[in-house]
């Protein structure tokens, strides 16, 4: 202690000890004197702060045998890591810059309160470009007019919102809504009343709808896209009306909905409705589709189950025992399959006549007479005698057959047999034999294929090669498919 630095350095500790560190049992306080009891080490100031170690990304990772939630600045990163012995991994901790920009956590009600104001005290008027998150269970007083921002949750079952006895979504504008559940029980409650424009779109994905009065409606947007919805105990379902664009995948309407789980009108661009199911039971209805008016380009149903003892579709067609216009192209497990691909045709005489010719050969080809009545016409029709019409709407190849006797008027008469398209016939089809005539019949028959575009015809020709006598069928099939 004789060395005067010595004493300089104790000195200089008791003069700084008192306004730097006051000690207790079991707490050390740096800038108080009364450090709180549950620290050990308590911080007081009121203008510096507390500067941990700062070091590059590589100078953190090269730390040997870091302790468990040793703290760091990484200064390339601009960010505080801990590090965690569980994982053997540093840990960024989250700040404001990690979060997005247009972003805002919905908990309860209380956190639209701006949106309430926005759309007048009458609706949540949600900020354009913005994504609300919502967690839990949102009880809503008002509805939400979505003004093309974006909602999402990230527990489906667990992210709800809720609105009892009234409107869930109102308004003209789209949005996105995904990976949340939607419920609007009671009296008058609707998840959607919706009515957009053609520069407005929804895109509704990864969701459940539960428990509702209704669905309710969607109509006038340009695109609606669902995809991946689960409908469950729903009293009544949605209306779609006068949608450019309608795309609906892989939805799930379960046996306890009730009422029409999904009804369609109006005017439409094009309509996809692909994958899912609909356990449709007595009572219920899982596709109406009599309100639609025109469909410009196309329609496809594919790949959707329908099952249950209930009506799957109600539908009109003017071809018996199909539910669709020739707009739409179905492929689904339940109902008639319904396509350009599958139409067909068939024809056959129910009175003779006989056909007389006006040249000898090639000159004189003509349609064979007699009257015919049709049957099984799919996307075909037949309103004059010998012909078949086809009736859709993109051009196909058939398959044609015909099978039919002949007589003739006179005796040891050659003819020659045709199927003609659009009263030119169809060459390669031709079929030759000599008729010995006075009731001595000759059976034929000849198949073919052509392309058939839609309006193009298709009939049974002959042409006689040895003079311009007559011709009797007494029996012709026609089938095209």
């Amino acid at each position: 202690m004789n060395n005067p630095f010595t004493y300089l350095i104790f000195a200089l500790l008791l003069f700084l000890a008192p306004c730097m560190v006051t000690q207790t049992t079991a707490q050390v306080g740096m800038g108080t004197v009364t450090p709180d009891p549950s620290s050990m080490l308590d911080i007081s100031s009121s203008n510096s702060g507390l500067l941990v170690p700062r070091m590059t990304t590589a100078q953190r990772i090269a730390i040997t045998t870091p302790a468990n939630s040793l703290l760091v600045y990484d200064t390339a990163v601009r960010a505080y890591f801990y590090y965690d012995v569980t994982t053997t991994s540093w840990i960024k901790m989250a700040s404001d810059s990690d979060k997005r920009n247009n972003y805002k956590l919905v908990r309860t009600a209380a956190d639209l309160a701006p949106e309430l104001t926005a759309g007048g005290g009458t609706k949540y008027l949600l900020t354009a470009n913005t994504l609300y998150e919502i967690n839990g269970t949102v009880s809503l007083a008002a509805p939400i007019e979505m003004n093309n921002a974006y909602i999402a949750g990230r527990d489906t079952n667990e992210d709800i919102l809720l609105r009892s006895g009234g409107v869930l979504f109102t308004g003209s504008t789209g949005g996105s809504i995904r990976g949340l559940t939607l419920s609007a029980p009671g009296a008058g409650g609707t998840v959607f009343q919706l009515s957009g424009t053609t520069t407005q779109n929804i895109i509704f994905r990864d969701c459940v709808v539960a428990s509702s009065n209704s669905v309710g409606t969607i109509s006038g947007f340009g695109l609606v896209f669902l995809s991946i919805v689960q409908y469950a105990g729903n009293t009544n379902g949605i209306t779609y009306s006068n949608i450019n664009r309608l795309l609906l995948s892989n939805e799930g309407w379960d046996s306890n909905n009730t009422g029409t789980f999904e009804t369609f009108t109006g005017t439409f661009d094009l309509i996809q409705k692909v994958g899912g199911y609909s356990h449709v039971l007595a009572g219920r209805t899982g596709m109406r589709v009599t309100g639609v008016t025109t469909i410009t380009s196309d329609a496809i149903l594919k790949d959707v189950v329908f099952y249950g003892g209930g009506t799957y579709v109600a539908g009109t067609s003017p071809y018996v025992g199909f539910n669709f216009t020739k707009k739409w192209t179905v492929s689904s497990p339940g109902i008639p399959v319904e396509n350009d691909e599958t139409a067909t045709g068939n024809i056959y005489i129910t009175t003779p006549a006989t056909t007389t010719f006006t040249a000898t050969g090639a000159g004189g080809r003509t349609k064979i007479l007699g009257t015919t009545t049709a049957t099984e016409l799919f996307r075909t029709t037949s309103a004059t005698s010998n012909r078949i019409v086809y009736d859709g709407s993109k051009t196909r190849k058939f398959n044609i057959q015909a099978s039919f006797t002949v007589d003739a008027v006179g005796s040891n008469k050659f003819f020659t047999f045709y199927i003609a398209k659009n009263n030119v016939v169809l060459t390669p089809t031709a079929i030759s034999t000599k008729v010995v005539g006075g009731g001595d019949v000759r059976a034929l028959s000849f198949t073919g294929t052509t392309t058939l575009a839609p309006g193009d015809y298709i009939e049974v020709w002959a042409q006689n090669d040895s003079d311009t006598s007559g011709l009797i069928v007494p029996f012709l099939n026609l089938l095209i498919n």
